[in-house]
């Protein structure tokens, strides 16, 4: 199958399974920004996505989409690198017009894979994961999504690898966004400069989510935590 057996065919599933990802981006973060303003309204929504089954089919469904895409990026920088062979030795100078996100995709996706991991470790395993295995021992409730927010971003360490991490995943999606409409003929000569401006403007945006809910909890300026006493 050419999907598989192509190179190009494997760029277009790193380009789908890409997006895809990036609009579970966009909906995490905007279900992020509501625990800014309302403890009971996020714990309703972490309620709501907790351990039932289309949460879980829906997890499932989005580790296989998030798995697809880094196995066939480590897929891609091999051959890329085999194809290359002694060549990539021979040259010093870096070419003025490739990105730096591009020339460094390998490291990002490192870098956001170790974060992923993170992230599941201080969420999904206290909360879903906890939910499904019926822990009763932990310092919060599974679906009280708002008390290990708290509690991660009081954490320095963690305030700190989290912003490593957004602004990894920032350079990794501004790059990333472009080259899938590329890579699926979404983009001729004068899109894809437009491609480059709205990619750019969106993962801003979709990243400041992220980050202005890691460091309202870290400094304790979100207004829910007023209301919540804390």
């Amino acid at each position: 199958m050419w999907l598989t057996n192509s190179s190009i065919g494997r760029k277009v599933i790193m380009s789908v399974t890409g997006l895809a990802l990036i609009l579970f981006l966009t909906f995490h973060g905007s279900m992020n920004v509501v625990a800014l303003f309302s403890k009971d309204a996020y714990n309703m929504i972490c309620e709501l996505l907790g351990a039932n089954w289309y949460a879980v089919v829906a997890t499932l469904g989005l580790a296989a989409l998030a798995l697809l895409h880094i196995v066939y990026a480590f897929i891609l920088t091999w051959q890329n690198r085999k194809a290359r062979g002694n060549s990539s030795y021979a040259v010093t100078d870096k070419p003025e017009k490739v990105e730096w996100a591009s020339q460094n995709m390998l490291v990002l996706g490192i870098i956001i894979c170790l974060g992923l991991c993170l992230h599941l470790f201080n969420f999904w395993y206290n909360m879903m994961f906890a939910e499904l295995m019926h822990w009763e021992n932990l310092a919060h409730s599974p679906s009280d999504g708002f008390a290990w927010i708290v509690e991660t971003f009081s954490n320095p360490v963690f305030v700190v690898l989290y912003v490593i991490w957004l602004f990894a995943l920032w350079f990794h999606l501004t790059h990333g966004f472009w080259s899938a409409m590329q890579t699926l003929g979404w983009s001729g000569k004068l899109w894809l400069n437009r491609w480059k401006c709205i990619g750019f403007i969106y993962v801003t945006l979709l990243m400041l989510m992220f980050l202005v809910v890691v460091l309202a909890f870290a400094f304790k300026c979100a207004p829910s935590l007023c209301c919540a006493g804390a």
